[in-house]
């Protein structure tokens, strides 16, 4: 019992914090990034007393930096100027929208509106005034992976969040400087006046790979950890009124040729509205949903026999995605288990289109609980799918130091006249020990009628510990040969599965221009339920950082695969039922990206199924100015097999010019040899207040089997959404 107790004394530790006070604006500031010379912000509370993380950690920073918050009535407003003595050095990698702030000069700031260390916020921008947001969910833990939810959406940082929001940048002789105004009506937050916020700032000076905080963050975590922020005290904030409808338009042209080929043409409308319900909770509805604006998916090559994961890049879904993630406990090719995958609605058998009609979303904090409430409907679509309602409750009791517990159910009910309801039900908690610590369960079941109840669950644990020179986690996870989540995403069926992580840092002092050295060891075993065992792999590798934005990492794979029922690999190649052990050596390359020009490429060379395979992904990216940015990249293979050998190319290219922060044009050019097909994805898209505005959309995909050819379809999609504000 004495242990239990020092256990749960430990998980409510919370390191020191800085505290400032702010006060309310004696007049508002002209948003244009002018902020030495606006005397509205002479009074305004400031902060100056930045540390670094990297390179040198502890250490003063190199230039200064000076920022400024206060409030208004309708506006949370920050200001930073950010000295530098050489102007001409400074780098601005994108202009776009939410592009990544990692390789650009950039200002950003949390902000824990609930002072819970769990839920927050993220904006951000660059000396080219970009928009950068994000929401911050569990704590901010796990966003140094792709800052991200790229491969799910438990990932604790949300970019595709979009809020509405102003920011304008301004460059000159000093340095650089932009000023934010957030209308509280963004924002969710308690009832009450005289309110403390946690809230930290980032900055980074991209040409020195600088990168200081006001809150000091050990460098094995990010800004978005909540717990490491600072307080800001005595906001009066006011009572929360938002009603936001936005109507869209949409005139669209389809073509297809194939044996039969079809001209067809359609118009449609429908809207989306936002509405606050007290000043800590949400409601979105939405009526024939449409997403003609949304990027396409970047194809994968798939050389195993398990399921691939696409990412979801739906905004309406996106919004709040991290309080309906479950399950988890994969890498970066996506979760092993999902108990709710938002991409099951609206998107049939091959990423075919399902029509949406409606439905709702109430997000937000009720008595102390988080409440996440969605219902949606999708139409039938003949030979796919009937019509389906698709249903999601989730309740999630939020504790201090990163700790919480909650449950969720959902329900996919089949419409059609051979109908049926699966439902599934699941248990999840996180017990944070001290600051580095953590314990993390998952438990879950579900029913499908005419599959029985007794295989059918799932759970996972896992206990990790992260500090500054060594990073491991152990955890167990088991899937029941019944467990059918048809509203969730699952890898692979019928497994117990065991993985381990070591993971060291070391600083040596700036020898041979090293920064860091991080040699590691993960390891991830399946076993079916029946104890033949499916898959394992070591990785055995060290990461060489180095001051000037070099790295290279240098790696080992030891994989078995047990094979117990012959696949396809590729089109008249088999992989034949048997054990496989193998072994790889791998390298990997990056070059700084900040830089105009930079270079990545991972090879790896070395046994596969019995036979031989080399693998290589180059990519370059190219930069001119601020405005144009591309990438080219190749994902090749070349397999001998026992019976027979092949080449798997996937070939990409992304190409964007933007004309200023909110007009850009950007493209997609994929060709894939496995599918002998290339597609196209164009999009011009002029941008006004979070995600709406104007968007041109021309999607082609096209077989490549020679000619004549046999197979192709083209699409043009002109959609205008605006958003009303009727509380303005």
């Amino acid at each position: 019992m004495n242990k239990i107790i020092i256990l749960l004394a430990c998980s409510t530790v919370v390191i020191a914090q800085k505290n400032i006070d702010v006060s309310k604006a004696s007049s508002n500031p002209v948003i244009d990034g002018n902020v030495i010379d606006d005397p509205a912000w002479i009074d305004a509370t400031m902060i100056s007393d930045f540390t670094q993380k990297t390179p040198d950690e502890g250490l003063a920073v190199s230039e200064k930096t000076n920022v400024r918050i206060m409030y208004s009535d309708q506006y949370f407003y920050v200001s930073v100027v950010a000295f530098d003595e050489e102007p001409n050095g400074i780098v601005v990698s994108d202009t776009r929208r939410d592009a990544s702030l990692n390789n650009s000069d950039s200002f950003s700031f949390i902000i824990d509106t609930f002072k819970d260390f769990q839920t927050g916020y993220l904006f951000g921008t660059n000396p080219a005034g970009i928009e950068f947001d994000a929401q911050i969910t569990g704590g901010g833990e796990g966003g140094s992976i792709g800052r991200r939810f790229s491969v799910g959406s438990g990932g604790g940082y949300n970019v595709n969040w979009d809020a509405v929001w102003q920011v304008k940048a301004l460059k000159g002789e000093f340095g650089w400087s932009a000023e934010f105004a957030i209308p509280f009506k963004t924002l969710r937050y308690k009832e009450g006046k005289d309110q403390s916020w946690g809230i930290n700032f980032e900055r980074v000076i991209a040409r020195k790979k600088e990168e200081s905080h006001w809150a000091p963050i050990p460098r094995q975590f990010t800004m978005t950890r909540l717990v490491s922020a600072g307080t800001i005290n005595d906001i009066n904030v006011p009572s929360s009124r938002n009603l936001k409808i936005m109507p869209y338009v949409l005139g669209q042209n389809n073509k297809i040729k194939d044996t039969e080929s079809t001209d067809n043409s359609k118009s449609d409308f429908g809207l989306d509205a936002k509405v606050s319900v007290g000043s800590s909770m949400n409601l979105d509805l939405t009526y024939n949903t449409d997403f003609a604006q949304v990027e396409a998916d970047e194809q994968q090559i798939n050389l195993d026999r398990f399921s691939l994961f696409f990412p979801e890049k739906r905004s309406f879904f996106l919004e709040n995605a991290g309080l309906f993630s479950i399950g988890s406990g994969g890498g970066y090719g996506g979760p092993d288990i999902d108990m709710f995958f938002s991409r099951r609605i609206g998107v049939g058998a091959g990423g075919t289109p399902v029509p949406i009609l409606g439905g709702g979303r109430l997000t937000g904090t009720l008595s102390g609980m988080k409440l996440g409430i969605l219902t949606m409907q999708s139409d039938q679509v003949k030979d796919v799918t009937d019509k389906n309602q698709y249903s999601v409750l989730r309740l999630k009791k939020e504790l201090p130091n990163r700790t919480h517990f909650g449950g969720m159910y959902t329900a996919l009910n089949h419409l059609g006249d051979n109908g049926y309801m699966n439902q599934s039900y699941a248990l999840d908690t996180q017990l944070g020990i001290g600051e580095l610590s953590k314990i993390v369960a998952f438990a879950g079941f579900t029913n499908t009628p005419e599959l029985k109840g007794d295989n059918a669950y799932a759970y996972r644990l896992e206990a990790a510990r992260d500090t500054k020179s060594i990073s491991t986690s152990l955890s167990y996870a088991e899937v029941g040969a019944n467990f059918n989540p048809e509203m969730g995403y699952l890898k692979r069926e019928d497994y117990r599965k065991w993985s381990g992580r070591i993971f060291t840092r070391f600083r040596p002092k700036n020898n041979f221009g090293l920064l860091e050295m991080r040699p590691h060891v993960n390891y991830d075993g399946y076993w079916k339920l029946d104890g033949r065992q499916e898959s394992a792999k070591w990785h055995i590798d060290s990461h060489w950082e180095f001051r000037s934005g070099f790295e290279i990492h240098t790696g080992v794979n030891l994989v078995k695969e047990g094979v117990f029922t012959p696949f396809e690999i590729s089109p008249g190649d088999t992989v034949r039922k048997n054990e496989y052990n193998d072994k790889e050596i791998q390298i990997m390359i990056m070059t700084n990206r900040a830089k105009p020009i930079s270079f990545n490429s991972r090879i790896t060379v070395g046994g596969f199924f019995g036979g031989d395979r080399v693998s290589g992904t180059p990519t370059v990216r190219l930069r001119y100015k601020d405005q144009f940015t591309s990438e080219f990249s190749l994902n090749y293979n070349k397999v001998e097999m026992p019976d027979g050998s092949f080449e798997t190319k996937l070939v990409r290219s992304r190409l964007t010019y933007a004309f200023s922060p909110k007009i850009y044009i950007q493209s997609l050019l994929q060709y894939n040899n496995q599918t002998d097909e290339w597609s196209m994805n164009w999009r011009f898209i002029w941008q006004q207040s979070a995600a709406t505005g104007l968007y041109l959309v021309y999607n082609q995909v096209q077989d490549y089997d020679g000619i004549p050819i046999i197979k192709s379809t083209k699409s043009f999609a002109l959609k205008y959404s605006y958003l009303f504000d009727a509380m303005n």
